[in-house]
């Protein structure tokens, strides 16, 4: 994947993909926590855990240009995960102020790419797809940023297409959209969760 001139600089749609999570984040009610969600590997904790350490891989990537995987953090309180995820997206800020880092290449299991293109292909998608997850558990309490899952529809399409599935990449087959379906079920059909 390559970047496209509108997004040569994704950071400012990593800015309203994360702050979107955020707000979700700061919806979750404590008892909800155990629910589960379209994820199939997580319940709303361990999404929550999963984001927070994603926010802090992608920091480190902008720091060193790798990154060993974070575990997600153990020691979170429940009313703490606001505070968490805050934490982990101004180091990512941080990170990737620097212009010169859109042009460095980093590695991440799929590839060396120029740092614009992580944060677009990597940063942005994963935060749309778990915002829609995180809204399904919830019940769907904020309006979703119907433009940022238009934008990401089509890098998801050609990045994870139908036939790359399984092993290391993590997202089922692609199941059918219902008719009529807003950005967010498409791309959550695209990555393999049930989107009825």
């Amino acid at each position: 994947m390559t970047a496209t001139p509108a997004l040569s600089d994704p950071r400012p749609l990593v800015e309203r993909a994360v702050a979107q999570v955020a707000a979700l984040i700061g919806a979750v009610p404590a008892e909800r926590l155990g629910d589960p969600t379209p994820c199939a590997d997580f319940d709303v904790r361990a999404l929550l855990g999963h984001l927070v350490a994603g926010a802090h891989d992608a920091a480190q990537l902008g720091e060193t240009g790798t990154v060993k995987r974070s575990a997600p953090p153990a020691d979170v309180a429940d009313d703490g995960w606001g505070r968490a995820y805050g934490a982990a997206l101004a180091r990512l800020t941080a990170a990737w102020a620097d212009d010169e880092k859109l042009e460095r290449p980093v590695t991440v299991e799929w590839g060396t790419f120029p740092g614009s293109v992580y944060l677009a292909s990597g940063v942005v998608l994963e935060s749309v797809t778990h915002a829609w997850d995180l809204s399904q558990a919830l019940g769907h309490p904020l309006p979703l940023d119907q433009e940022l899952a238009g934008l990401v529809l089509g890098p998801a399409q050609r990045f994870l297409p139908a036939e790359r599935r399984g092993d290391e990449v993590p997202f089922g087959p692609v199941r059918p959209a219902p008719e009529g379906a807003d950005a967010y079920a498409r791309l959550a059909a695209w990555l393999g969760r049930e989107a009825a």
